[in-house]
């Protein structure tokens, strides 16, 4: 069976992607893959919505990237403030302590955020170097309000960082105008390629406050002083070396940026809102509860409760019907809830199948609900695509 794969990332990729990964793969500074690679990073810029930010594009996954962003900006003894929301927030966490790190957590009950009064109550509190926050966390589908983040950061001190793994190119975010110092995300989610690029994009200020080190970065391979030259050679259209590049997954990246600027990054945000509020409309048509306060829900992703007379055996009665959704994964609820992803190039019509998979799983399950109410909801919301 083809299955619809609709969890929060891997997601379904867009036929020109996949082309691209079955390429044969040129030499890493062949004059075309130089083309391609320092093309890509220029219009990274155009995603995260800046101007002067130096994208990295590292072979890894997206805690990769959150290591080269503790890995670079924490010396011994730093403080960091970190406003928790979930599993990746922890993990967060745990990473600028390998580094040495003081880590002071700022969070809410679980499906909440913490306000920015009491962010900015614990930043006035202490002298931090660094505001950590997830734009969604993968766990409870919790969306944080980074566009109050960098000015606030700013204004104690302080650089903001944002793990934007589940986030960038779907979620609304502008880095520039929103002041944030070091956004990082990874390739398999909202950016519609393969598993396998460590992304960052990294303002000035950032890269200032990493030349000033006083000691070493304590991981070779994550080391900003290893790639950097790499970057900046590519973008210059020159080849360079420190590590062979994933070249497939970079001439991927390439056709899915071309699919992704040629929305437009206004269209694409709006597309990621309608898709996600016909989700959500369909759920609570069935009667479904979500995981995150109705506020803070993110666009890129969904975590619903199952119903209280059914378990987790609703994945595999969905995947019975053709659609691969997700388990819970944070640890409180983990047995309570499930996730489903919808983020990148999902279509209307994809939405649409993962609804009434969903409706036969439960019915099949001893739910009692109106077949259909949830397909009625998700069509009236998807009328705006």
């Amino acid at each position: 069976m083809n299955e619809l794969l609709m969890i929060p990332g891997p997601v379904e990729f867009e036929p020109a992607v996949l082309q691209a990964m079955a390429t044969k793969t040129p030499s890493h500074i062949s004059p075309d893959f130089i083309e391609v690679f320092g093309h890509s990073l220029e219009r990274l810029r155009e995603v995260f919505l800046t101007k002067e930010g130096q994208p990295f594009v590292v072979a890894g996954s997206g805690t990769l990237a959150m290591e080269m962003a503790a890995a670079n900006l924490i010396e011994p003894g730093d403080k960091v403030l970190l406003v928790d929301t979930g599993y990746f927030s922890h993990r967060f966490a745990s990473i600028c302590e390998r580094y040495g790190a003081r880590v002071t957590q700022v969070g809410a009950k679980l499906g909440d955020v913490p306000s920015l009064q009491e962010v900015e109550r614990s930043l006035a509190g202490a002298k931090y170097k660094l505001l950590l926050a997830t734009h969604v966390d993968t766990s409870t589908g919790v969306l944080v309000d980074v566009a109050s983040l960098g000015g606030l950061a700013h204004r104690y001190g302080a650089l903001s960082v944002v793990d934007g793994v589940c986030a960038t190119g779907g979620e609304e975010f502008r880095q520039e105008e929103w002041g944030i110092d070091i956004c990082l995300t990874a390739s398999q989610k909202a950016l519609g390629v393969p598993p396998g690029l460590a992304i960052l994009m990294v303002t000035p200020l950032a890269l200032d406050l990493f030349r000033k080190r006083r000691t070493p970065v304590g991981n070779y391979y994550a080391d900003f002083t290893n790639w950097l030259p790499i970057m900046e050679a590519y973008e210059a259209r020159k080849a360079s070396y420190f590590g062979t590049p994933p070249v497939n997954l970079i001439y991927a990246l390439g056709e899915s940026l071309d699919e992704i600027l040629g929305q437009g990054m206004e269209a694409r945000f709006q597309r990621h809102r309608i898709i996600s509020g016909a989700f959500k409309a369909a759920m609570t048509a069935l009667g479904l509860k979500q995981v995150p306060a109705l506020e803070v829900a993110a666009h890129t992703m969904s975590a619903i409760y199952y119903p209280e007379e059914v378990g987790k055996e609703l994945l595999g009665e969905i995947r019975e019907r053709g659609v691969v959704v997700a388990g819970g994964l944070h640890p409180q609820i983990k047995e309570r809830y499930f996730r489903v992803g919808h983020m990148g190039g999902i279509s209307g019509s994809q939405i649409l199948a993962t609804v009434g998979a969903i409706e036969g799983a439960l019915q099949a399950s001893g739910y009692r609900l109106e077949l259909g109410a949830g397909l009625v909801a998700a069509q009236k919301v998807l009328k705006g695509l």
